[in-house]
């Protein structure tokens, strides 16, 4: 990128990251917040000329957008499609998906080790808010959800989570960042759910673990209760087979 422009995505979060890694980052941010509008067409040159890298991490960033339908690859070059409203909703359909089955299979597991890391989670995320760090509250809450999942060990709903995670990251990153200006007071609420969701964990409890979905999904209402019945019947029907 040119020095005058300021990167919308944290660099001290692409120490380890490639070069296209770095340009996908950055411009799935100018993408998912607007500043790249929809329809505008992506040169691979201009690209290259703005970022001060070579042709080939542009392609690679490129074909990264490409596959998580925020562009389309055209002979012309790229062109923008962006992020519609549906498409927020259906990343957090499949949140929600993730979630409530992570859950049933908690409920199975010695989570003692799980709640300690979540805790510690839970106080970084506290610290970033007392000095109104929205980044830092972002990485760690992404953090704390993924630390969830990743508990049960699923290779498959892990791939899930880790393609979904780029486009539901930057998104979380650009609201967290809005909010913690215009609606500061909301992360009262963030908190709290959030040890809810640790309570729920702690006491294998599906009545606060649902409380806590409905809050942090407050836009699925019915769709929180229809989709848990949905995992204990499948929860169940597995046990049975066993």
């Amino acid at each position: 990128m040119t020095e005058k422009q300021e990167f919308l995505y944290p660099q001290k979060w692409l120490s380890k990251a490639s070069t296209g890694d770095r340009v996908a980052s950055e411009l799935r941010m100018q993408i998912i917040s607007g500043l790249i509008e929809s329809g505008a067409i992506l040169s691979e040159n201009k690209l290259a000329a703005d970022f001060s890298v070579s042709r080939s991490p542009i392609r690679e960033a490129l074909k990264i957008l490409a596959s998580e339908n925020l562009i389309r690859l055209e002979r012309m070059g790229a062109v923008v499609i962006g992020l519609t409203e549906k498409d927020i909703e259906e990343i957090y359909d499949v949140r929600l998906l993730i979630e409530s089955f992570v859950f049933e299979r908690l409920i199975k597991i010695d989570t003692t080790d799980l709640v300690i890391e979540l805790s510690k989670i839970l106080e970084m995320m506290k610290i970033a808010i007392k000095y109104k760090d929205a980044d830092e509250f972002s990485l760690q809450d992404v953090l704390f959800h993924e630390t969830i999942i990743r508990a049960i060990n699923h290779s498959y709903i892990k791939m899930i989570w880790d393609n979904t995670k780029p486009v539901m990251e930057a998104f979380i990153l650009l609201s967290m960042r809005a909010r913690i200006k215009e609606k500061y007071e909301d992360f009262d609420r963030i908190l709290e759910n959030h040890e809810l969701y640790i309570e729920a964990i702690k006491t294998k409890n599906r009545e606060l673990m649902i409380k806590s979905l409905h809050q942090n999904f407050d836009d699925v209402q019915g769709k929180v209760e229809d989709l848990w019945i949905s995992q204990q019947t499948l929860s169940k029907g597995v046990e049975k087979s066993d």
